[in-house]
């Protein structure tokens, strides 16, 4: 019988890992699976839609209570897994780069590059901490791959988890200690009263494993 499964996530990389490591693990002959790049309402919809079973999401200290309301009212639940400081994502050649911590002030010279939430997104569905803070200059882009390309492109930064286990991203972008007292709580969604299936769980038992295996790093 083809197995089937499928995920939906922001824009982070440990999702990615996850999910290929999972994959590989179950093998089989016949398999249909999916990995969707959404912005935050896109994986609540894939999700409250029966689209993806689980979707992985990032929160922040600040906005989490409006977040999950918003869950709630989808009819969904946010587990959480582990809680990080934010860092800034920036490329070697940056001026900033051997500092021991940055503050927004710092980078106010240089362009700020984000994922787009689309038209209209509140505030808690960003998914970069302190998001609501004004930029001088700022680039909107929906494309990971993209977003890693500009900030080398244009010495700009982000700011992120510092989880960067991508191939390309982890050998482009450096992470600084960001300072502010916000923290990012990093985990899953899922519906409501409902249990994962056996991919579900295996999923999750690995991004357990790691996020506390990366979280330690810092």
């Amino acid at each position: 019988m083809e197995k089937t499964f499928a995920i939906s996530g922001q824009h982070y990389l440990f999702d990615v890992q996850t999910f290929a490591q999972v994959v590989l693990s179950v093998g089989g002959d016949a398999y249909h699976y999916a990995l969707y790049d959404r912005s935050t309402r896109g994986v609540i919809e894939d999700v409250s839609s029966g689209t993806s079973e689980l979707g992985v999401m990032v929160q922040t200290s600040e906005t989490a209570a409006e977040l999950n309301a918003a869950l709630a009212e989808a009819g969904l639940e946010f587990h959480e897994v582990i809680r990080s400081a934010p860092r800034i994502a920036l490329p070697a050649s940056h001026p900033m780069v051997h500092a021991a911590s940055l503050s927004l002030d710092d980078m106010a010279d240089y362009p700020y590059v984000y994922f787009d939430q689309g038209k209209d997104a509140p505030l808690p569905f960003y998914e970069e901490a302190l998001s609501g803070v004004a930029r001088d200059k700022s680039i909107a882009c929906t494309d990971r791959a993209s977003l890693s390309e500009l900030i080398v492109a244009l010495n700009g930064y982000t700011v992120t988890s510092g989880i960067l286990v991508g191939i390309s991203d982890g050998a482009l972008l450096h992470t600084i200690p960001l300072e502010t007292e916000v923290e990012l709580c990093l985990g899953y969604v899922t519906r409501t009263g409902q249990p994962l299936d056996d991919m579900g769980k295996r999923f999750v038992d690995k991004l357990e494993v790691n996020l506390q295996r990366y979280a330690a790093r810092f």
